[in-house]
């Protein structure tokens, strides 16, 4: 190996090691922010509409954020730094964030203006009270799209630059600002609903503080990006040629969690929260095992594109992660209920809710594995310049789950926990395929398994995803 690539092995798994640092931080700080929602809010109808309400800034930030800013824009952007071709390099990254700024300022502006056909849209199965109360809540939190969209472009700036760790440790202010509201509200002794309003509250606020906190590393920097609307530059017009595939592939994957929460919005009360408890967890080893190295490998796999020396890269990071996060689906199936119970059984988050996000999350945990190898081979494809192919992926996987999910959560959704017991609703779990009555959904006391059959459909599409992409690379 000659000393470029010497020196590109090592900054690849440096950066992988600062990003994990930087993960697990913003997770653990994550994992308690959950925490406490649970506390507050438990699997009621507040919960339901706030983890609701989340799904827009989640989507557009995906959508528009660091998965489609980093693929589109990082190789361009590090293969300029890597030219010594610093003006065109600055010159393209302050495009870049003119141009999403303007456009996230319209979308924030629009997602205010229609928080209420949105929330009717996003959730047609909720009641009318809950219904209100999305809306309100998504009022709030889609204020806070462009703060972490631009973030996202931030933390681009950054991994080319090889400043790994702070663009990953930064959610920890995000996440901190919510929690210091929601230990408020465990003192104050707030109602759900007024704990939820100040949570969303709590989210715009840590939004702003996670920009200024990430900009101030750019500034640092010293880079010479000077901002600008302009697009008609070739390497701003390279990015947006690679940015418009990349954002159709996250549009499915988005369109995925669209679909999840409408059809969580169908069963019965605490399953759309149920599946965002179980997420929390079902995200941590992908984050710090596959994607804190697909992240770090980017900017190096973009610097050389040659194929023996990608496909080494590949197989280091495959091996990297594979054992660990099989590990891990094997540690949350056994011993997940006791994992949950010690994160969120408190307040109003009881045994049964216990039972239930540790079946989801072990339903999710089968699929593990195969969604952290298919990011790596993600990375191959990104720095080649193929932003086509993991939209086809993604188009491939998000078809499976949907029609999976359709044809399992509502049998599932007939079962339910009861005093630590698994009892079924009156009636055959089979013959019986639609949605639970009103009257049954509606009822928090008894939290319904239906979520769980959402999760394994999300598994079994992960495989076939990881197949794909296996054969495409």
């Amino acid at each position: 190996m000659d000393s470029s690539k010497e020196t590109q092995a090592i900054s690849g798994n440096s950066g992988a090691k600062k990003i994990g640092a930087g993960i697990l931080l913003s997770r653990l700080a994550g994992l308690l922010r959950e925490s406490l929602l649970r506390s507050v809010l438990g699997l009621g109808p507040a919960a339901d509409a706030f983890s609701a309400s989340l799904r827009v800034p989640n989507i557009l930030q995906n959508l528009l954020g660091e998965g489609s800013l980093s693929s589109s824009f990082i190789p361009v952007y590090s293969k300029l730094l890597s030219e010594g071709k610093e003006k065109e390099a600055g010159d393209a990254a302050g495009a870049v964030a003119g141009l999403l700024i303007a456009f996230t300022g319209a979308l924030t502006l629009l997602g205010i203006l229609i928080a209420r056909p949105m929330a009717k849209i996003l959730t047609p199965g909720f009641t009318s009270e809950k219904l209100d109360l999305t809306a309100d809540l998504i009022k709030i939190t889609t204020g806070g799209i462009g703060f972490l969209v631009l973030s996202a472009w931030c933390l681009g700036v950054l991994n080319s630059h090889r400043k790994f760790f702070l663009s990953y440790v930064a959610p920890v202010i995000w996440n901190a600002a919510q929690i210091v509201i929601l230990f408020i509200a465990i003192n104050k002794d707030w109602d759900p609903t007024k704990a939820a309003k100040a949570a969303a509250w709590g989210l715009l606020l840590g939004g702003i503080a996670q920009l200024l906190f990430q900009f101030s590393g750019v500034i640092k920097l010293r880079t010479k990006i000077r901002f600008s609307f302009s697009w008609k530059n070739p390497p701003v017009k390279e990015i947006i040629k690679r940015f418009n595939p990349t954002v159709l592939g996250k549009g499915v994957v988005q369109i995925s969690a669209y679909f999840d929460l409408v059809l969580a919005s169908l069963l019965a009360t605490g399953a759309v929260a149920a599946l965002m408890s179980a997420q929390v967890l079902y995200i941590l080893p992908i984050s710090l095992f596959a994607m804190s190295i697909a992240a770090a490998e980017l900017p190096e796999m973009s610097r050389n594109t040659e194929k023996e020396y990608l496909n080494k890269r590949l197989g280091q990071g495959i091996k990297q992660t594979s054992f660990l996060m099989l590990l891990t689906s094997v540690i949350y199936i056994s011993i997940g209920d006791q994992i949950i119970g010690v994160i969120f059984q408190w307040g109003s988050f009881d045994r049964d809710d216990t039972i239930v996000v540790a079946a989801t999350l072990a339903a999710y945990s089968l699929g593990i594995p195969a969604i952290g190898i298919s990011r790596l081979y993600q990375s191959v494809l990104y720095a080649n310049g193929d932003t086509k192919t993991p939209a086809l992926s993604a188009t491939l996987r998000v078809t499976i789950s949907f029609t999976m999910g359709l044809l399992l959560m509502f049998p599932m959704d007939r079962l339910f926990i009861s005093n630590a017991a698994l009892e079924k609703e009156p009636g055959s779990i089979l013959n019986n395929w639609g949605p639970l009555s009103e009257s049954v959904r509606s009822l928090p006391e008894n939290p319904h398994l239906g979520a769980m059959g959402l999760a394994l459909a999300s598994a079994v599409a992960a495989w076939i995803e990881m197949l794909f992409l296996a054969k495409k690379t």
